[in-house]
Parts: C-alpha cells; structure tokens; sequence
C-alpha cells in the first residue's frame, strides 16, 4: 500500500503542502486570496510543525494499524477502507471528538465551525496526493515504505545527527509505518 512518507532532510517548513491541502480539499473556491474569505476557512488535513530552528515535519493521518480513532468513534464515522486507510464520513459524525481526543499523532483535528473533523485521507481516488504534489524539496513521497525505507532512514538520521548541537554519540533505530 502507497503511504505518503516524509524526509525530513528536505522539509524547510514552507508550508506548500498545508495550503495546497486546504486550498484544493477544503476550499470553494480552490483560488487564493478568495479562499480567505470563505465564510468556514480551509483547513489543511496536513500540519508541519517546527522540530527546532531549522527543522520541520508534516505530519498527517499515520492510518494506523491498530487506530485507536476507529475504537474510540462511537457513530461509525471512521472505518478502514480494504487497502488499509482510514477514512471518514462526514454525514456520520456526531461531533464527539472522541477521535481527536485518542489519536496519538494529534492530526485527527476538530472542525469547530461544523462540529465535525478533519483528517487526511491521502486524496482517496487520486494518483497523487496535494501535499505530495506541491511539495517544492521532495520532502514528502507516496511511495511503497519498503521501497523507500532505507534512503528515509538514512536521511533521517543525519538530519537528527545535525540538531544534536553537542555531538553525542547516538544510536537510533528508525522504524516507519507499517514495519517499512
């Protein structure tokens, strides 16, 4: 199953991939500057959060093996697609935010203006998805995590090699979704 994978020896944390999302998944009228002034603002199914001074990472829906969003939802609204992703029905959700509450990675997040959720679903349907597309340093890949395991880990663990200031010695063992 294609995952969306992330290097974070490429991401500068220029936010492409976050605009793009909301703009093209959450927008009406898919244009900027028009889309900021829509009456319930876009919102990204991607975050990138800053891991220091000159570190981000995307983070989006992992589509976890064992979800704890799929236990937690009392309505059904999340389910898991038969290639592995979950995915969310709107008309179903109740607005609990049990969800939003149990996700681990924090990317299940709440939609106040509708009392409902958002969360990737990686562009279900597409090739490609937004984020992945827009990316301008190649930070984010939709790829097998097999096939790009081991060039991620390596970069990766430079990168962490790079923000530890004090040159300790690390071990790291770097593992991605899905045992990749």
């Amino acid at each position: 199953m294609k995952e969306i994978i992330v290097d974070v020896s490429r991401c500068t944390g220029c936010k492409t991939c976050e605009l793009q999302c909301a703009l093209m998944r959450d927008s009406l009228s898919q244009k900027f500057p028009e889309a900021m002034y829509e009456e319930i603002v876009p919102l990204p199914r991607v975050k990138v959060e800053p891991l220091g001074e000159d570190a981000s990472l995307p983070l989006q829906c992992r589509h976890c093996q064992e979800a704890a969003c799929l236990d937690a939802c009392p309505s059904g609204a999340l389910y898991r697609e038969h290639n592995g992703t979950v995915l969310y029905r709107e008309q179903r959700c109740i607005g609990c935010w049990m969800c939003v509450m149990v996700c681990p990675f924090g990317v299940v997040e709440p939609r106040r203006a509708a009392k409902k959720v958002i969360k990737c679903d990686r562009c279900t349907g597409m090739e490609e998805p937004y984020c992945v597309t827009a990316c301008p340093t190649g930070a984010l890949v939709f790829a097998e995590a097999a096939q790009l395991a081991p060039r991620i880990r390596e970069g990766l663990r430079e990168r962490v090699l790079e923000l530890l200031s004090d040159g300790r010695k690390v071990r790291l063992d770097i593992t991605l979704p899905h045992g990749g």
